[in-house]
């Protein structure tokens, strides 16, 4: 069984059809690039993912990190694998030129590492906490703090985290109690314990760099007191080199069900003198800052989502085509040869489930990462100022659609697989439990669609909400002139009317009923807006398929565009539909859940 990767052709029909990266190359920050430099990127990374990772992917799941009470264990082939990454610069692809990057687009960057991803895991997650930490720090911190720790970080001598939980606190961040005590030299004596530290403690660096929200004595309660440090595992020396422990100490290794290569640590503090912190930015500002890391997090993992689903797809695929297995209902002769089993229709309808999730989701967190871009380095400032209201607004959609219906894909690609799915020796079952983690971390399903309903829809009189309908009906105006779809314009259009009447039941009844009973289904409110969001993309990936084979391709391609218009087909008439349910129950303030008592369980 070959070992499949991503689907370079969709990837170049995502790049370059879909979003038109080339047209990035106008602007001044990538005028040094064209489409043969972007291309060459993304075949490094294939090449790094199938020569370093590849080969170490089911050792890194099955050969996670140890901790014998003094120090981590990793298996040792991790780190070459991380050193020919960086050594080829694709681990600081988007930074600044002067500080070792190559300025490349967030989207093509994105696809780069989607190889990387695919081959190795969660192994590819210390690089990207790392440059989530370095882009925090480059936009909040002082010309020190960027001279002393991005740089090092950039260069992949130094990792990177994010140190947000406590045991006592986890999504609840108001009430973290970890502490900060000014010092007369300006620094801040840290103590307090983190849990779920992802790279928290490895030996794949010279020194890790943790982003930490800690409480500054006599700040306020709540999230209005949080401020936010840098507390190294190592201090420096005053020419720069590695110097003195800093009181950051593992407490010990959780043990996860998936994404096994990436440590996931609970550290403590500062248990003797205090861990030393160098405040980022203002105090009492550390959430708002480490909104910028979560943010970006958030699209790391709806790309993590979409990323494993297309992995599993195409390995689903590929086994469905060479398996043979029964023949067809209307064969009546035993002796007649096996059919493959891509020719049955329920394996059909399984591998069509997959390609329309996993190739929504993709397109869903490209369109995501360049409106990151956007909102930096668009031609005017209405154009930034647009990308950044639409990814603000779209950021817990993009988060959480791909993290929870990637795994769904990945589930079908067991299915499809039947008991070759389900054992090790295939990785479809790795990809279901590295991408289970996904509707969890960076903010739960709930969390989120409390955030999308209570924060995002109003806020600004609800003008995230309006760009984004805006969009939306835009595309539908284009859609317009191609009479193949109108079957997809007609319904879309419904499903905006069905989410705007959705919409306006939902805030009503936040203002006028029971806060609680009003938000008891608000996970099905960003479903139901996630399955509008995808319908979208797929509306406007079938405009490109349509107009392509107008132009009669060549066979590969026609069937590579016909097979576009009939994922998109799946999921209006098979996935679409659904809102109208979800909708009932919102429009009602359904209290099925609410009503239901602790007593009862």
């Amino acid at each position: 069984m070959p070992a499949t990767l991503m689907n370079e052709r969709d990837l170049e029909f995502m790049l370059y059809e879909l979003f038109d990266s080339e047209a990035l190359t106008s602007r001044a920050r990538y005028q040094d690039h064209d489409r043969q430099t972007f291309n060459e990127v993304v075949t490094t990374a294939k090449a790094i993912a199938e020569k370093y990772f590849l080969p170490i992917r089911q050792k890194l799941d099955t050969h996670q990190p140890t901790f014998d009470g003094k120090k981590v264990h990793i298996i040792p082939e991790l780190k070459t694998a991380i050193d020919a990454v960086n050594e080829s610069g694709i681990g600081s692809a988007t930074a600044d030129y002067d500080l070792g990057g190559m300025q490349l687009p967030p989207i093509i960057a994105s696809a780069a590492a989607s190889f990387l991803s695919v081959a190795g895991g969660v192994g590819m997650g210390y690089n990207m906490l790392t440059t989530a930490n370095a882009n925090l720090l480059q936009a909040h911190g002082s010309p020190e703090l960027i001279n002393t720790w991005v740089k090092p970080m950039r260069e992949g001598r130094f990792m990177g985290t994010m140190a947000m939980t406590e045991p006592g606190s986890g999504s609840a961040l108001g009430d973290l109690i970890t502490k900060a005590v000014k010092s007369d030299d300006g620094t801040y004596r840290i103590t307090g314990n983190k849990i779920y530290i992802s790279g928290g403690d490895h030996d794949l660096s010279d020194n890790i760099v943790h982003l930490v929200l800690a409480r500054i004595q006599g700040a306020p309660k709540g999230v209005k007191g949080i401020s936010l440090f840098v507390v190294p595992k190592f201090l420096l020396n005053e020419d720069g080199s590695v110097g003195e422990d800093n009181e950051v100490a593992l407490a010990g290794l959780f043990h996860k069900m998936g994404g096994r290569a990436q440590t996931s640590t609970a550290l403590s503090f500062g248990e003797k003198n205090g861990s030393i912190g160098y405040l980022v930015g203002e105090e009492h500002c550390g959430l708002k800052y480490m909104f910028h890391m979560m943010n970006e997090a958030r699209i790391m993992v709806g790309t993590s989502g979409a990323v494993l689903a297309v992995a599993g797809y195409q390995y689903s695929v590929d086994y469905a085509k060479n398996r043979p297995q029964g023949r067809l209902p209307s064969c009546k002769d035993p002796q007649s040869p096996m059919v493959n089993i891509i020719e049955h229709a329920d394996v059909k309808r399984m591998l069509l489930a997959q390609k329309a999730y996993a190739e929504g989701a993709m397109a869903l967190v490209l369109y995501g990462t360049q409106l990151s871009d956007d909102e930096r380095t668009a031609d005017t400032s209405e154009q930034r100022e647009h990308a950044h209201t639409l990814l603000d607004f779209l950021t817990p959609i993009i988060k959480t659609w791909p993290s929870e219906y990637g795994p769904k894909a990945n589930s079908y690609a067991i299915q499809v697989m039947g008991g070759h799915g389900y054992i090790n020796e295939h990785p479809v079952e790795m990809f279901y439990r590295d991408n289970r983690l996904n509707p969890i971390h960076e903010g739960t399903t709930g969390i989120q669609s409390l955030d999308l309903i209570t924060r995002k829809v109003p806020m600004n009189k609800m003008q995230g909400y309006k760009a984004t309908l805006h969009e939306i009906t835009k595309t539908i105006e284009q859609a317009k002139q191609y009479d193949s779809l109108s079957e997809y314009t007609q319904k879309l259009s419904e499903a905006v009317e069905t989410l705007t009447l959705t919409t306006e039941a939902v805030l009503n009844g936040m203002a006028t009923k029971n806060i609680d009973l009003a938000l008891a289904n608000s996970v099905k409110y960003l479903e139901l807006f996630g399955h509008v969001i995808i319908a979208w993309l797929w509306l406007k990936q079938s405009m490109v398929a349509t107009k392509a084979l107008a132009q009669q391709p060549h066979q590969a391609d026609e069937f590579f565009y016909k097979g576009k218009l009939q994922a998109s087909q799946y999921f209006y008439r098979f996935e679409l539909p659904k809102i109208a349910v979800w909708s009932s129950l919102l429009r009602s303030t359904d209290s099925t859940s609410f009503d239901m008592q602790a007593d009862w369980f």
